[in-house]
């Protein structure tokens, strides 16, 4: 059984509409084949494009990366052999090899990373995204806030983040001890959940020691996870959509080696 690259990139823009993507962001098929694509038997999902992910894929004999960081971002301006991550992407391509990158897409849709991310700690109500997308149905958009069903003392929000993600430890900054509302974004959020959110909880990966610092002066307690940690969870959510979508025709792993380069000793 198989797919052909067409079909399965087409049923990856239904989960997550590119339209829904930052104005800024890259996403999409960024690395195709340098031949005629093969058919898509095998693929392999992961939060970042790494060596040792595409090692895995190629043992994997996977035609499909989805990568859902871009594996080309931030302005690349040559291919070359020199460059250790341009090199995988060559090497990538003379495999056979496509990837195909969702990134905030994924996040804004309705039921995507930032719906998943905001249900950590319990069920909620009131759910608005933080910048909401024109012309799709609430609470579509990037980011998201909303009011815990049933609220939570600061260490009790910590203690089911931690289990939420699968995490040993989360990096704290306490400030509002009872925890009603709450603000989220994967990955970095510093840019988006500012002071006057009003929330008592903002929950992101990474963000800045002046940006915790405002938002604490507020009385908004601060949880940072790590970048990828904020992500990575979702990723058998995408998986099963897939699945449903596509059915036997194509075999989906999620990568083994893919990680957080950051960890706490």
């Amino acid at each position: 059984m198989s797919a052909c690259l067409r079909d399965v990139l087409a049923v990856l823009e239904r989960i997550a509409p590119p339209a829904l993507a930052g104005s800024w962001d890259n996403i999409g098929l960024l690395l195709e084949p340098l031949a005629s694509p093969p058919p898509v038997e095998r693929a392999i999902l992961t939060i970042d494009l790494s060596e040792a992910v595409l090692r895995e894929a190629l043992e994997q004999d996977a035609s499909l990366i989805v990568s859902y960081h871009p594996v080309l971002f931030g302005g690349t301006k040559s291919l070359v052999q020199s460059n250790p991550h341009t090199a995988m992407l060559l090497r990538a391509a003379r495999a056979g090899v496509a990837v195909y990158s969702p990134h905030t897409a994924l996040d804004a849709v309705v039921g995507g990373i930032c719906d998943w991310l905001l249900r950590a700690l319990g069920p909620v109500s009131e759910v608005a995204a933080l910048d909401a997308a024109v012309g799709f149905p609430a609470p579509a958009g990037a980011g998201r806030r909303g009011r815990l069903d049933v609220p939570l003392s600061f260490d009790e929000s910590v203690d089911k983040l931690k289990q939420f993600l699968g995490l040993p430890h989360l990096r704290v900054a306490p400030s509002a001890e009872h925890i009603e509302t709450l603000a989220v974004c994967p990955g970095a959020g510093g840019s988006m959940l500012r002071p006057s959110l009003g929330v008592d909880l903002i929950i992101t990966g990474e963000m800045s020691h002046h940006d915790v610092l405002a938002l604490n002066a507020v009385g908004s307690s601060v949880i940072l996870t790590e970048h990828s940690n904020s992500e990575r969870g979702y990723l058998p959510l995408l998986r099963s959509q897939l699945v449903d979508a596509l059915g036997e025709s194509v075999t989906w792993s999620i990568s083994t080696v893919d990680r957080d380069p950051l960890s706490v000793r």
